[in-house]
């Protein structure tokens, strides 16, 4: 039987490097529970397979790696964002060295001395992604929760699912605060409220709601969700990265294949063996993300082909089995020796450069509200993530919520008279085969309406796609009995509807939103975010 109410200090929602790394910062201040969907190191982090991107080579500086981040941001990147990511991350990443993180190194030509491994993708003018051969997310996921369980204030609730934020007027100046937050015991289905005096969301990505990605089943953007339902402001949700290769294969779920192959020189070819990159960008192989997953896209549609390859067959087994040994096992075990054959990959919907606006400092407009991770926008990524980036903007801007929410809860109190949730007309089952043609259905409708290249009358279609599947959702909503399928069902409709309505809005090609109807960038009337937010405290 789940407690009605939890008080606490910090409340983070989502266990990934996001919410671990706030949790270790303020678990010395005041007492911390962690909302998570799964178990505790179920989460995006745990997929990373690239690394993280810091200055730490010696023929690397600063204004490189914020060049670099500028350029693939295509104009929209908040440089003062930028800048703080940029010079904060190697001290960050020097801590995830002394919580233990392994990071991979290599001998010096002494042989008796090594250093970092700094790896290179794609973007990047220098070498400077520290990684954990090819399963960096796993190893620092590994860390940071070894390092949580140790904190006695540190409390973990797995398998739990926030229904929504719980809202309170601020007795002074009559705004809503966050108080807290709804939860479902996905175990036993029972809710219960935890009450805070400061939240965070570290929900991660949204990827769930296209049909092909890399993401993790629980990546269904609810922190995106609860941020919108109670008021704050959303930002460039048009900006879906589309990692341009994942692994084709029908059993192989879209595993992503990582941008450091193509960093170690992996080759993109098509069937009968001819490369195409060099026809779309300078950089080849080497463009950002954005480029690469376009440029196949097009090879696809102009071929009829399911899939093009990419080859690293010339890097050598022992390179490879080092440098990428989960990804070679996990290809071996579906048939596939990429030592020896081309690797069939194709786009899949891999990372949000938008998510709910926050200030430096992770601050969101809701007071007592932050967001850190994947689900935040906090100008970093602009209309394209660079490379790597992920996670150190986890780590930088993470530590920096930390720190003002430290200050923020010690003035704070606990809000009096949050009511739990009002679940009353939740009492009937709901078809569980319902719940999921309704997912198909809208997940199938942005990966064929909202993808890679769009059009105005096909964002449409889906606008109306969406609400008719939202019409026949609410009548669940309002009777059915709560499940885990059910709440995800609902963010992923909020989730959706958003990423649709800021493409319709943004009337130009910029970055990862590239339109048929507007081909190019305008920086005269579109140099600017995306804003959405609802007004009201509407819950669904």
């Amino acid at each position: 039987m789940s407690p009605a109410t939890i008080d606490c200090d910090f409340l983070v929602i989502g266990s990934g490097i996001a919410g671990l790394t706030f949790a270790l910062n303020v678990s010395e201040h005041g007492t911390v529970v962690v909302v998570t969907k799964k178990n505790d190191t179920e989460s995006n982090t745990n997929y990373a397979q690239g690394g993280i991107a810091a200055v730490l080579g010696g023929d690397d500086n600063f204004d490189l790696h914020i060049r670099d981040t500028l350029v693939a941001g295509a104009g929209l990147c908040h440089e003062d964002s930028v800048r703080i990511l940029v010079e904060e991350g190697p001290q960050r990443v020097r801590e995830l060295m002394e919580m233990g993180v392994r990071f991979t190194q290599e001998m010096e030509e002494d042989g008796q001395h090594s250093h970092l491994a700094l790896g290179r993708e794609g973007g990047h003018s220098r070498r400077r992604i520290v990684h954990a051969a090819d399963l960096t997310g796993r190893e620092v996921e590994r860390a940071l929760v070894y390092q949580a369980k140790r904190r006695a204030n540190v409390r973990f609730f797995e398998n739990d699912m926030v229904i929504e934020l719980a809202l309170a007027d601020d007795p002074e100046t009559g705004q809503p605060v966050c108080a807290g937050a709804h939860v479902f015991d996905t175990e036993t289905g029972d809710t219960y409220t935890v009450r805070s005096r400061v939240t965070v969301l570290s929900t991660g990505g949204l990827g769930r709601a296209y049909l092909r990605t890399t993401n993790p089943s629980i990546a269904t953007g609810d922190g995106v969700a609860f941020a919108y339902w109670a008021g704050a402001r959303i930002g460039n949700m048009e900006f879906i990265q589309f990692h341009p290769t994942s692994l084709y294969h029908e059993r192989g779920d879209s595993f992503l294949i990582s941008e450091a192959v193509r960093g170690e020189g992996g080759v993109l070819r098509l069937k009968d063996g001819s490369t195409f990159m060099e026809r779309y960008h300078e950089m080849g192989c080497l463009a950002p993300r954005d480029i690469v997953a376009r440029a196949i896209d097009s090879e696809l549609k102009a071929s009829g082909e399911e899939c093009v390859w990419l080859d690293v067959t010339h890097l050598g087994e022992e390179r490879i089995k080092t440098r990428f040994p989960n990804i070679h096992e996990r290809c071996l075990s579906l048939g596939i020796d990429i030592s020896r054959e081309w690797i069939p990959i194709v786009p899949a919907a891999h990372y949000s450069c938008g998510g709910v606006v926050t200030d430096t400092m992770g601050r969101t407009d809701i007071a007592r509200l932050y967001a850190t991770g994947e689900v935040s926008c906090t100008g970093v990524h602009g209309a394209n993530r660079l490379a790597s980036n992920s996670l150190l903007e986890a780590l930088v801007y993470s530590r920096r919520a930390a720190t003002d929410a430290v200050e923020v809860a010690g003035r704070a109190e606990l809000a009096d008279g949050v009511q739990p949730f009002a679940d009353g007309g939740h009492t009937e089952a709901v078809p569980m085969e319902l719940l999921k043609e309704l997912t198909l259905r809208l997940r199938t409708v942005l990966w064929v309406y909202a993808g890679i290249v769009r059009t105005g009358e096909r964002l449409t279609i889906a606008l109306g796609e969406i609400t008719a599947i939202s019409h026949e959702f609410e009548a669940l909503w309002h009777t059915g009995r709560l499940s885990s399928e059910l709440l995800e069902l609902r963010t992923l409709l909020t989730v959706a509807h958003l990423i649709v309505q800021s493409a319709l809005t943004r009337q130009e090609s910029r970055g990862l939103h590239y339109t048929l109807d507007y081909p190019e960038r305008d920086d005269v009337n579109w140099l600017h975010d995306t804003i959405l937010k609802k007004s009201g405290r509407k819950r669904a």
